[in-house]
């Protein structure tokens, strides 16, 4: 892969990542109770801060794709699980069970696999 490939693949997974976890924090907020929860949602700034992260992620998505292939890309992006899991541990003290770090070793060998092929 190229430079330009790389730091694409970098940003599309920081924008998935902290586009996860913005809506987890806006689902996850305490005051969503007391209102209509819809209603509050939307009214969450976690929410937007998500949604514009997702925007972002399709156009570093579809500009990486451009320049890979749609296999290795689609398994370039799997490594997604993984950070997510490790961000969701760090962010909201989510569990790691061993079932899950063995899921996340297996996926971590999938993706090195992928790279060394290419």
């Amino acid at each position: 892969m190229t430079y330009l490939a790389i730091g694409l693949w970098l940003l599309n997974i920081c924008l998935d990542t902290f586009g996860q976890l913005a809506f987890k924090a806006a689902a996850t907020q305490p005051q969503l109770a007391e209102k209509s929860y819809w209603q509050s949602l939307l009214n969450q700034r976690w929410l937007w801060l998500g949604i514009s992260c997702y925007v972002f992620e399709i156009i570093t998505w579809l500009a990486f794709l451009s320049l890979v292939p749609l296999s290795s890309g689609v398994l370039f992006r799997s490594i997604n699980i993984i950070v997510l899991m490790i961000a969701g541990r760090l962010w909201f003290a989510e569990a790691l069970t061993p079932i899950r770090v063995v899921g996340i070793v297996l996926v971590s060998i999938g993706v090195a696999l992928v790279g060394v092929g290419q």
